[in-house]
């Protein structure tokens, strides 16, 4: 156990060689397959969700996704700061009872607003429990061997938890029902609440100096939410209407008086000095773009295949698994040439061979088949796309050090659920927009939501194609050396306390 943690009376200990440790990890990562694949299960549903409620066509579809990521991502890092200071088993388990009551109201939605409320709070579950669950892992495997074996677990889980997540949405939604994708997720929020105190030890970081940046926390999220809201609401308003207007500069305006108030105070949760590296700041907003795309892409390839070509919840949802097979294929091609070409080179690769797969997803019809059609753009994007992440990560960590690591970790996992969140707000307006205004010069709905989608991916393309100059022009060459983020902060904590104890006995 490190020096850091100070363990509650309650807890139970979780030494080397205790089988509990396995169990724990067990319930951490059957927590991480259900926070990620509530991502994924909802996109295949998404048609008969929006038959039941009766959503506005015009793009507030969008916010059964945006509520929770923008949440998730908003709150993410202030999720981690609650977990180090009061106690990573007690974050993590009112994190499961916020979200287990949220995917219960979910699938009790009597209408869309209590849907999407339901959303923002779970995705303030996932702020939670995700990072108190991560920052327990040193805790239950002190072993360095051992603790990457766990990481890997929970790595898999997550990517597991993408793959599974469309094949069970369709399922569901086809012979039960789509409020189901969220209903099962409650037996297993339950187990975790009665296992969890049985297997995990109490754990946190010392409290002395640290606090809780709740008003930086509320200002970015909302801040966030409203420019979001402004830029959706402007697939059926002109962008000087007040309705777009008001939402998007009110958005801008929190945004910035967050930017200010982070820099005021003493314990931000993003200190200033971590946008002094061009490498780092580079990494994070490439992020945005690519992700931006990922999520336009899903969310309009699913409503495209059920809409124009007529596919069921389970065809959608089987559809769909080659891209999930074809993004590990680009993960295991990243990890393998990093270490020979580097990382800047991968991410050029990546971003640039994602570019060409949007345009190649661009050329859909109203009657493109699945194999002509939907499947060359899946394989390539999905590919190139997934090479990004592993070096993105690196990228964002670029010369950290232990202490800053996890923050730094964190805030490249809240890019990734921003950019999603503005690839919704703004790519898939602009093909609703699109849609709309052919449909009312007369073209077929199916010809016009399928030149909507590509449009949308062309402006897609558009992004990443910047972005990748961005790399090769911004980014540092970066050492493609795996870094453990958790046992990096834990090492250098405990350097810190093993030198204020020694400097207290010599005086």
């Amino acid at each position: 156990m490190s020096t850091l943690d100070k363990e509650s009376t309650g807890g139970a200990e979780a030494p080397v060689g205790d089988p509990r440790r396995w169990k724990a990890l067990g319930i951490l990562a059957a927590i991480q397959f259900m926070l990620v694949m509530d991502v994924t299960i909802v996109l295949v549903a998404l048609p008969e969700i929006d038959k039941d409620l009766t959503f506005n066509p015009t793009g507030d579809l969008a916010w059964v996704i945006n509520g929770y990521v923008l949440t998730a991502g908003g709150f993410l890092l202030l999720g981690g700061r609650l977990a180090d200071m009061y106690g990573r088993r007690k974050i993590f388990m009112v994190g499961v009872v916020c979200f287990g009551v949220a995917s219960a109201t979910c699938g009790a939605a009597m209408s869309s607003g209590m849907l999407v409320s339901s959303r923002f709070v779970q995705g303030l579950g996932e702020a939670l429990c995700g990072p108190a669950a991560l920052g327990m892992i040193p805790v239950l495997f002190p072993d360095a061997r051992e603790r990457m074996k766990a990481l890997g677990v929970w790595g898999g889980t997550a990517a597991l938890g993408g793959v599974i997540g469309s094949v069970v949405s369709g399922a569901l939604t086809e012979y039960v029902d789509w409020r189901w994708i969220f209903y099962i997720n409650i037996p297993i929020a339950l187990a975790a609440l009665v296992l969890v105190p049985k297997v995990m030890p109490e754990s946190r970081m010392e409290r002395e100096g640290r606090s809780v940046d709740v008003v930086g926390a509320v200002s970015i999220t909302g801040g966030l939410v409203a420019v979001v809201y402004g830029l959706i609401k402007a697939a059926d308003h002109s962008w000087g209407s007040s309705t777009v207007l008001i939402p998007l500069l009110g958005g801008v305006v929190v945004l910035l008086l967050a930017a200010v108030w982070e820099t005021r105070i003493s314990d931000p949760m993003v200190p200033i000095r971590f946008f002094t590296n061009r490498t780092r700041v580079t990494s994070n907003v490439v992020t945005l773009a690519l992700l931006a795309s990922f999520h336009c892409y899903a969310f309009l390839l699913i409503l495209y295949m059920q809409k124009v070509l007529g596919y069921t919840a389970i065809k959608s949802g089987m559809a769909v698994v080659p891209l999930a097979f074809a993004m590990g294929a680009g993960m295991g091609a990243a990890s393998a040439l990093m270490p020979r070409i580097g990382v800047k080179a991968v991410l050029a690769i990546g971003f640039g061979g994602a570019a060409a797969g949007l345009v190649v997803a661009s050329t859909l019809e109203a009657d493109s088949s699945y194999v002509g059609g939907v499947l060359p753009g899946m394989i390539v994007f999905g590919l190139f796309s997934a090479m990004c992440y592993p070096a993105l990560v690196n990228g964002a960590l670029y010369q950290v050090t232990g202490k800053d690591s996890g923050l730094a970790s964190g805030v490249q996992t809240a890019m990734q659920q921003i950019g999603g969140a503005l690839g919704l707000a703004t790519l898939v307006p602009l093909a609703i927009r699109y849609t709309t205004d052919h449909i009312g010069d007369g073209v077929i709905p199916t010809v016009a939501q399928a030149d909507g989608a590509s449009r949308a991916f062309q402006v897609g393309a558009i992004l990443v194609a910047v972005a990748a100059v961005l790399v090769v022009v911004l980014m540092q060459k970066v050492d493609a050396v795996p870094r453990n983020v958790l046992a990096e902060a834990e090492a250098e904590e405990t350097d810190e306390s093993a030198g204020k104890s020694a400097a207290g006995v010599s005086s």
